[in-house]
């Protein structure tokens, strides 16, 4: 954890006392005292520094001082999901690098089991992105997680209006520009594929929709090594 993150609900005022993993972190791994100083924040709100003022059995209270606006998400993600295993593990990472908006969509190659997963539930999957901001130390802006099982019926009916003036990019090992324009700063909306890849006529209905073929190269990726690489290859300086 390089930034403690609290929900509106727990804080008192300027104070917040907590005993769960936070304050165990605090306690085995950050060596915390009283008077310690910590890097804090709100989700979805600003982040700043916390004193530590008091601490009882395993509890901790901070006095916080949260003052500084957070760094915005500046990509949204059309996923066809891994299976949840990998899905676990990619989610933290996600938050860690700035993701404002996943829809999962069901393209073709996408295991039809994977919508009754408990991972979608919002009390499992919210911990893990939680746990991602925590990481990563300067962003509050917790993900939101959508499904559309329908891909066609969300591409056609809703991505215009979901997404408006985005620059679009499809992730495709084959027939694909290496080199997209870095130069365009508008919001990144990137189409990654299950672990089979995009049917062709996926891709092509997102290139109707003004999506634009990107390939890391010829070799075939894991969802969740394709999606680390994508996001630091598109990433902006200013942004992350």
């Amino acid at each position: 954890m390089n930034r403690i993150l609290f929900d509106h609900d727990e804080i008192n005022g300027d104070l917040v006392t907590f005993s769960d993993v936070r304050a165990e972190h605090i306690l085995k791994i950050l060596h915390g005292e009283i008077g310690q100083e910590l890097k804090t924040g709100e989700i979805g709100g600003k982040i700043g520094k916390a004193e530590i003022v008091a601490i009882e059995n395993g509890a901790v209270t901070v006095r916080i001082a949260h003052d500084r606006e957070a760094l915005p998400s500046w990509i949204d993600l059309v996923l066809a999901p891994p299976r949840p295993r990998v899905m676990k593990r990619l989610l933290p990472q996600l938050a860690t690098m700035g993701v404002g908006r996943i829809f999962l969509v069901g393209a073709k190659k996408v295991e039809k089991d994977f919508w009754g997963a408990t991972l979608l539930k919002e009390e499992n999957y919210r911990p893990l992105l939680v746990e991602g901001l925590m990481q990563g130390g300067v962003a509050t802006e917790l993900p939101i997680i959508e499904t559309r099982r329908n891909f066609r019926k969300f591409v056609r009916d809703e991505l215009e209006s979901l997404f408006p003036d985005t620059r679009r990019i499809v992730a495709h090992p084959y027939d694909a520009d290496r080199e997209c324009d870095s130069c365009d700063d508008r919001r990144l909306l990137l189409a990654v594929g299950p672990e089979g890849g995009w049917t062709d006529d996926e891709v092509a209905l997102l290139e109707e929709h003004g999506f634009i073929r990107h390939s890391l190269g010829p070799r075939i990726l894991r969802t969740d090594t394709a999606l680390i690489a994508l996001l630091a290859n598109f990433n902006h300086p200013n942004l992350v």
